[in-house]
């Protein structure tokens, strides 16, 4: 078996790559605020939906960003997910930690989701990452999210933040809200919707 040139390989890796379009839809900053939402914009347009975080810097400390969503004709913010949540730490005084989080975990609870745990709140802190929400405007089936997050852990150190669940209802997704476990938060958080 012969083997072909790097260059080959790349060229033969871009002729088979499928990209998507991808769209910024809406940005919003919170300034002290309780929660961002999304009302508009989530439809059959896009097949998914990314949410990026930007500098999201916590009033309290020691506290999650977490997310839910509302289906269609819905209010409150409590549909059902089962999901799984797991993290790397890496301290300023270098202790480790690789884990499963059985308590940012749910099966079939209507709680928050954390993105995020244990977010510090000092001045420099914050936490940046993404969600990705998968055909949300499905009416046949459940809808799949995956996360990843770096973050200020309050113990100051690096946490590695990784969930992935999914939202189990057959009715279109029309509404997602971000808040914190506890407190305000400042901080930008866009939209785009990927064809």
């Amino acid at each position: 078996m012969s083997l072909l040139p790097y260059a080959s390989l790349t060229h033969r890796r871009k002729k088979f790559r499928v990209t998507g379009d991808v769209v910024l839809l809406s940005s919003q900053t919170a300034d002290g605020d309780a929660s961002i939402s999304f009302t508009s914009g989530i439809d059959s347009t896009y097949g998914e939906y990314i949410f990026g975080f930007y500098n999201i810097n916590l009033e309290t400390d020691n506290e999650h960003l977490e997310f839910q969503v509302n289906a269609s004709g819905e209010s409150g913010y409590n549909e059902t997910i089962t999901s799984a949540f797991f993290k790397a730490y890496h301290s300023e005084a270098d202790s480790t930690v690789f884990a499963y989080n059985t308590g940012d975990d749910q099966a079939q609870g209507t709680a928050y989701q954390s993105l995020v745990e244990n977010s510090g709140n000092a001045a420099d802190e914050n936490c940046a990452g993404k969600l990705h929400l998968f055909n949300p405007s499905s009416t046949t089936y459940v809808k799949h999210f995956y996360s990843r997050f770096s973050s200020s852990h309050a113990g100051s150190a690096e946490l590695d933040n990784f969930g992935a669940g999914y939202i189990n209802t057959t009715a279109a997704i029309t509404g997602i809200n971000f808040k914190i476990s506890s407190g305000n938060f400042d901080g930008t958080i866009k939209m785009w919707g990927v064809k």
